[in-house]
């Protein structure tokens, strides 16, 4: 892909990105104001990692835009930071099954008529995702390049954040 053609795409794809990461905290305080915290722990906390995640690739995309056109920033700071999040987010996925036991002893016979609970579990699965498609597999195909990537190499790309913190670069 070109240099103008991928400054391009970074200018609509990581406030896209941003959007995504605000919609869900809007969609946080929803859950939590409208229904009881006995009943929506779990998907709360899935949506606060989905979150936590999406900040992380729309300030990472923003960075890799600020790079191509040649806007100044800490690059060392940022590194650091995206190392101390990979590891915050693999020890807040370790915590999911200990906040789902939590909210299924709370909830107790009623966990069967909680759709909150479903929810959660897709939450939850979501932030997975977004871990492992920022920080090992790029998992989002979304446009031909990727495609005919996975088509000829038959696996999916390296992530790029991956790739950068490896070389110790964005």
């Amino acid at each position: 892909m070109s240099k103008a053609k991928l400054i391009k795409r970074l200018q609509w794809y990581y406030p896209t990105e941003r959007f995504n990461a605000y919609l869900f905290t809007s969609v946080i305080v929803y859950v939590a104001y409208n229904y009881p915290l006995s009943h929506s722990i779990f998907l709360i906390y899935g949506l606060v990692l989905m979150t936590f995640i999406l900040f992380q690739g729309q300030h990472y995309w923003k960075l890799k835009l600020y790079r191509l056109t040649n806007k100044s920033f800490n690059e060392e700071r940022n590194l650091k930071l995206f190392r101390i999040t990979k590891k915050l987010n693999v020890l807040l996925i370790i915590l999911i099954p200990i906040v789902f036991a939590l909210q299924w002893t709370i909830n107790k016979e009623k966990n069967a008529e909680n759709e909150l609970l479903l929810w959660g579990i897709l939450a939850n699965l979501v932030g997975m995702l977004e871990h492992i498609n920022y920080y090992h597999r790029q998992l989002m195909i979304d446009n031909l390049a990727d495609l005919k990537y996975l088509i000829r190499h038959k696996k999916l790309k390296i992530a790029s954040l991956k790739k950068d913190i490896d070389e110790d670069r964005i």
